[in-house]
């Protein structure tokens, strides 16, 4: 039994508490919340039985409470917060982006190889049924020489933004915008698909905070490119598209594959979704569980090399 503590007192938080009720081999047993109150409010919303609440982090880190941590703070303090538990033994599922410096990353990944413990992003993505399902098909769409992967989505904190009332999100004190928070979903699937570019370029919107609200980034392949955009501050109402010489594959929603088809240049379609948990975290702790029974440290699909290039990416273009 893998015995889970969670940082973080947000709702993607108690989406993965969910995924840990529902899936066997696991339990949450703490909740780390800088104020007591707000841990117990988790508590008792996910009813959580027995949870220990911490609210010092090296305390919670040494205890014999729990095994793995989930990391679901704001960007700017998941290298520091995964340190501090891979340095105890503690395997860290981190949730992205996993970084936001190379810094960090690499350290990360070191503590976790030194200590002999299993350290994973917790991108779901790319452990979805949909997203296997455009992997097996891609040759069926020939060559592929365009790739459009987008995630556009406006925030309601943008509005108070431009009210004067800046929110984590939009504040470059916690490495939010547009590129770390879902940027990284529509980079993630290429690089996941394509592995890793020649070279890459691009450029971002910035606010009045200071951050990134919109931008994109082009990936050079050689012989694809691959346009990626993200925004906080528009909301899309168009797929993301692998265009091949043969035809293209069209996924609704990057972030959660929702339907796939694959589009012939004859114009026949053909829909290949396949079934998937409504808690799509549930695939990403699967994996996470099953590298800490193997005693393996690194995920073969979230790949160490994988994570860092996102990371090296997105930390590279949001100054841009």
């Amino acid at each position: 039994m893998v015995r889970f503590g969670i940082i973080g007192t947000n709702w993607i938080s108690g989406d993965f508490v969910k995924a840990v009720k529902s899936t066997e081999g696991c339990e949450v047993r703490a909740v780390y919340s800088r104020k007591k109150e707000t841990a117990e409010e988790f508590i008792k919303k996910y009813e959580i039985e027995n949870g220990k609440i911490f609210t010092n982090l090296e305390e919670m880190a040494e205890s014999n409470e729990i095994d793995a941590v989930y990391i679901g703070s704001p960007n700017s303090l998941h290298g520091k917060q995964s340190l501090i538990f891979l340095r105890n033994k503690k395997h860290v599922i981190c949730e992205k982006p996993v970084a936001t410096n190379m810094e960090d990353f690499n350290e990360m990944v070191k503590t976790a190889e030194e200590n002999g413990v299993t350290f994973m992003e917790a991108m779901k993505t790319t452990f979805l049924p949909n997203i296997f399902a455009v992997r097996e098909n891609l040759h069926r769409i020939g060559d592929v020489r365009n790739i459009t992967a987008n995630f556009c989505q406006y925030s309601s904190r943008y509005d108070l933004l431009k009210k004067g009332e800046l929110t984590n999100v939009f504040d470059p004190k916690f490495d939010g915008g547009a590129a770390f928070d879902i940027g990284v979903y529509p980079l993630y699937f290429v690089l996941s698909l394509f592995g890793i570019p020649k070279s890459y370029t691009g450029t971002n919107i910035f606010l009045s905070s200071g951050i990134d609200g919109a931008g994109t980034i082009i990936l050079n392949y050689g012989d694809k490119v691959a346009s990626i955009i993200y925004s906080k501050i528009t909301e899309t109402n168009i797929p993301s598209e692998i265009l091949g010489e043969k035809g293209s594959i069209v996924i609704d929603h990057i972030s959660t594959a929702d339907k796939v088809e694959v589009i012939m240049r004859d114009g026949t379609r053909e829909d290949i979704s396949r079934p998937q948990e409504k808690n799509q975290m549930v695939y990403e702790l699967k994996e996470f569980l099953s590298l800490i029974e193997k005693g393996e440290t690194e995920s073969k699909i979230n790949t160490f090399e994988l994570s860092g290039k996102s990371v090296e990416i997105l930390s590279n273009m949001r100054l841009k």
